[in-house]
């Protein structure tokens, strides 16, 4: 978790703007090997590529709003890039940018700039606006606002993408520089590989660590569902919650959440926010939490404090990240393997790559984007046709999983 929190003063990562050196990375395909390498993506596809390119034809000023499934999704998206072709720019987490100059480079050549998850950050959101407005290139935004390894599943959206397109949409319209267009973008993670032996490592790896005996003799899917079990079981305890052992999962999954973020919403907001999903519960309480700790204005004792709560946000992420009947209702070799990375990812905070992978990256029809928002309702409705679209491209790409077969 610390790894996500830089605990020093936000400092904003403009991108590179010459569009010659991500073209020709591109190009080269130096994306590919990160992909390979780190996520075990070896092949890819890339449909309805032409409704992109009608945009860019248009001139419309364009935002790819995409779910974020993998942290290599970003990456990924550099193939619809190399076949538009179209330089983009992207939105990124500040975290990204403080791994290394190495890597701060890279992220800015390939036209991110950082945005401050933790604060209300206005440059990043000019920065974005100002993208819009210009229609330099394509803006790419992630709305669910994390990485959830859960690829048929969506988390809540953020607000934040349709304010950038609005504000952009009235400022094109008062130049008469015409329309800001949003493109879904659904990405889809294939596994080609031998499921129970990418697996089992992994499993037996979390089962030692609780002390079990490794259960090969088990079907798979009720090993995972044991360990999966198991894990919730012990926070479960940790927290003092062993009573409700006998609900759904997803009632245990509920509680629990609210039990971790309930004190801190009472400290911090004035009382519990249950009604606006957990993503938003965890970046509301973050952006009170954390920047007096960025800013070192704090003694030891209240940041160790701090950080434990910040922790207990964390634990809650985890815990969401999770749909309820994920494998029992549909078990597929996809959602097994996520299942069992996310255990591994959450236990460790590294996931090791499974492959071979194919990644699909679906293009769907743009949604024009209008300067007003109808406020009597209490959803965004353009985050909510952006969802809807998403959810139905994923849920066709689903029926392209295999389904698994036990040995």
């Amino acid at each position: 978790m610390r790894s996500i929190l830089i605990e020093k003063p936000y400092k904003f990562v403009p991108p590179i703007r010459a569009r010659w050196p991500q073209y020709w990375l591109l190009k080269l395909g130096a994306f590919k090997s990160y992909l390979r390498n780190e996520c075990g993506v070896v092949a890819h596809e890339c449909r309805n590529v032409d409704l992109l390119r009608q945009s860019l034809r248009a001139g419309h000023a364009i935002l790819l709003a995409a779910n974020h499934c993998r942290t290599g999704d970003a990456v990924a998206i550099g193939h619809l890039a190399n076949e538009a072709p179209c330089p983009m720019y992207a939105m990124a987490s500040w975290h990204l940018f403080n791994m290394g100059w190495w890597r701060t480079l890279s992220l800015r050549v390939m036209g991110a700039f950082s945005v401050y998850r933790e604060g209300l950050d206005r440059q990043a959101v000019d920065e974005a606006v100002n993208i819009l407005h210009k229609a330099e290139r394509p803006l790419l935004i992630f709305p669910e606002g994390i990485s959830t390894r859960t690829n048929d599943h969506l988390m809540g959206f953020m607000d934040g993408p349709a304010f950038i397109a609005r504000t952009a949409a009235r400022r094109r319209a008062k130049d008469n520089l015409g329309q800001v267009v949003i493109h879904p973008v659904a990405i889809r993670y294939l596994f080609e590989g031998d499921l129970d032996k990418a697996c089992d490592p992994v499993l037996t790896t979390i089962e030692k660590r609780l002390t079990w005996r490794p259960r090969q003799d088990l079907p798979l899917v009720e090993r995972i569902i044991q360990v999966g079990n198991a894990i919730l079981s012990l926070k479960e305890l940790e927290y003092g919650l062993r009573a409700m052992d006998g609900g759904s999962l997803r009632q245990r999954q509920t509680n629990l959440v609210n039990h971790l973020l309930g004190p801190l919403e009472k400290e911090w907001l004035g009382g519990p926010q249950e009604g606006q999903g957990t993503t938003n519960r965890i970046k509301n309480l973050r952006m009170r939490i954390f920047p007096d700790m960025s800013r070192n204005e704090l003694d030891e004792a209240e940041r160790a404090r701090r950080w434990r709560q910040l922790e207990d946000t964390y634990l809650a992420q985890q815990i969401d990240c999770y749909p309820g009947d994920y494998i029992t209702a549909y078990p597929s070799v996809d959602r097994m393997l996520e299942t069992v990375e996310k255990f591994e990812e959450d236990l460790t905070e590294v996931a090791r790559a499974h492959g071979p992978m194919r990644v699909v990256v679906d293009v769907d029809e743009a949604i024009e984007v209008t300067p007003e928002r109808d406020r009597r309702a209490t959803e965004d409705p353009l985050m909510a046709q952006v969802k809807s679209r998403l959810e139905t491209k994923l849920a066709t790409l689903r029926g392209e999983s295999r389904m698994y077969q036990p040995r």
